[in-house]
């Protein structure tokens, strides 16, 4: 799947959900490489073949990629609890 022109409108991560898994969150990652994690059980569906000379500079880029998901995660919910605790 290819958002043609859109991924740099797009946020870099998004948060998903789904009434079928109601104990699961997603976080999907909207710019290339693009994928969807699932947090719970941290497995990642790629979206789009990821081909790379290096594999050692692809398992650096997603390590990078699952520390910024998992912050990205954390910050939303922080906002969340703040703007709870404002009202």
């Amino acid at each position: 799947m290819y958002f043609c022109g859109m991924s740099e409108k797009l946020p870099k991560f998004l948060i998903g959900d789904n009434t079928d898994h109601p104990d699961t969150v997603f976080i999907i990652h909207a710019h290339y490489p693009r994928f969807i994690l699932d947090l719970d059980s941290e497995e990642i569906e790629w979206m789009e073949d990821v081909e790379v000379e290096d594999e050692n500079e692809l398992t650096d880029e997603l390590v990078k990629l699952l520390q910024e998901a998992e912050e990205f995660y954390q910050r939303e919910l922080d906002r969340y609890e703040s703007e709870d605790e404002e009202e």
